[in-house]
């Protein structure tokens, strides 16, 4: 269910315009919970290949608990527990952590293997797949890893002209699930001049979370002086928020970790400040933040909101008998955010 709020109306007095969605979203709280409960079930350690989302508070906090991050699985004891990360994985990697006789755990987002099986699908049928994405992305890795003979990685607009295809009538384009929608657009626009018989996936790439955090994003800018976004630098879809703001008309915009990086010098002048965070931060993070900004005035607090999500996966499949087992369901309901402090909605 989708709800549009009016613009926000200009005001003189300071105030924060909280965005809505913002923040977790249902294949990131399906990762983390998933890791979690391993914990629970199976004790410490659990490893996990790569960061199972890409968030230092998340990642430190299940290290605290006796997660072992690694990069790639031969630094995982023989016989060992690992959970794949909600960015997914190739074949090749779930073939390496067979051979060591690891007990896998796949905690992909379902919307990222959608994405994966339509790179097998349309490998099967010969085709040229041209994959927007980011290069080296742990995403694009397991994506282009399904299909390494047909997929090709077109990081940009800018990266179209380099692009070769067997047989220009047999091309289709998929992407990365957390990149701008505008950017995304553009750069199938361009492919699409090349090899005007291009065709698209069979439904959107780009995940409904950041499609909406980004659309909430639009709403709000152009009525701030300064947007702050909550995520860490390998968040893509963090970094686009960034990106996004400034595009849509705010003055400035900045990402932050947590509270402790603002920096008092992007006060000057500022009336409204937008906040808002990636599909990978944890509430209690942005919470920081407005603290941070009631301190230097900001005590106002408007939440925007552009859509309601509700949508919510069942946890990987190799936990779930251990869930029955205590009682527990299957299924994760996104967290609810909490309330801290006052907030007016718009």
């Amino acid at each position: 269910m989708t709800t549009t709020a009016p613009a926000p109306a200009r005001t003189s007095t300071k105030r924060v315009l909280l965005a809505a969605p913002r923040g977790y979203c249902a294949g990131v709280d399906r990762a983390v919970v998933a890791v979690e409960k391993a914990l629970d079930a199976y004790g410490a350690p659990v490893y996990v290949r790569k960061e199972i989302v890409h968030n230092k508070h998340v990642v430190d906090t299940l290290r605290e608990r006796g997660a072992i991050f690694v990069e790639e699985t031969d630094e995982v004891p023989e016989g060992a527990r690992l959970v794949f990360s909600a960015h997914g994985v190739s074949p090749a990697v779930r073939e390496s952590a067979a051979a060591r006789g690891l007990d896998t755990i796949d905690a992909t987002c379902p919307l990222v293997t959608k994405v994966h099986k339509e790179a097998v699908r349309f490998a099967k049928d010969d085709y040229d797949i041209l994959l927007i994405g980011h290069d080296g992305h742990e995403e694009v890795e397991g994506t282009a890893g399904e299909a390494p003979d047909h997929v090709q990685v077109v990081n940009s607009p800018d990266h179209v002209d380099d692009v070769v295809v067997r047989d220009p009538h047999k091309v289709v384009w998929i992407s990365q699930t957390t990149l701008s929608v505008d950017e995304t657009m553009e750069t199938v626009r361009r492919l699409r001049e090349k090899f005007p018989e291009m065709q698209d996936p069979p439904s959107d790439d780009i995940c409904y979370a950041t499609q909406n955090r980004q659309v909430a994003v639009k709403k709000l800018a152009p009525e701030c002086d300064l947007v702050i976004v909550v995520g860490s630098a390998n968040s893509s879809n963090s970094v686009r928020l960034v990106e996004v703001a400034l595009q849509a008309g705010a003055r400035t915009s900045y990402r932050v970790d947590r509270a402790t990086e603002i920096d008092d010098s992007w006060f000057d002048g500022v009336t409204t400040v937008g906040v808002t965070s990636g599909a990978s931060v944890p509430e209690i993070l942005v919470d920081d933040v407005l603290r941070q900004l009631a301190d230097r005035g900001y005590g106002t607090v408007e939440e925007v909101r552009t859509a309601t999500e509700d949508l919510m996966f069942s946890l990987p499949r190799e936990l779930r008998t251990s869930l029955k087992k205590s009682g527990e369901a299957g299924g994760r309901p996104v967290p609810q955010q909490r309330r801290e402090l006052p907030i007016q909605p718009v």
